[in-house]
């Protein structure tokens, strides 16, 4: 390895220690789905996202409210003094990415077979600190 890319991986490295993420490889749901309880909770306040996900009827919420408990986890692991309701976490960044496919045939009448993609996902979500600028 260079010395630049070196350089630069342990940036990324220092960059990463700073903040608090958790990170869903592999879900077996189709990324579509997953997006759209994404799409539900981005940018909000973790205790409102923590409700949004568990009253959701959709099957992907539980798995992001899932996630969302191990980013909060994570937090509190690195910032070991302070309290999660007096930080005022918010989701700063998910992230849906498509995953590996499961390729299956099905049979199909005369014959002939179509082709079944069963897809899934890899999710991250990256928490932050609202400052307080109400003084």
């Amino acid at each position: 390895m260079g010395v630049r890319k070196r350089n630069s991986a342990e940036k990324l490295k220092e960059a990463k220690q700073d903040v608090a993420f958790a990170k869903l490889n592999n879900c077996p749901t189709s990324p579509r789905k997953m997006r759209l309880v994404a799409d539900l909770v981005r940018g909000k306040d973790v205790a409102i996202a923590m409700q949004i996900l568990r009253f959701s009827t959709k099957e992907a919420s539980k798995r992001v409210e899932k996630l969302l408990l191990s980013a909060i986890a994570n937090w509190q692991s690195k910032n070991e003094g302070e309290d999660v309701e007096q930080a005022n976490l918010y989701i700063k960044e998910i992230k849906v990415d498509g995953g590996s496919m499961l390729k299956r045939l099905r049979p199909a009448p005369q014959g002939r077979a179509h082709r079944i993609r069963k897809r899934s996902n890899h999710v991250t979500i990256v928490l932050g600190e609202r400052n307080n600028t109400e003084s």
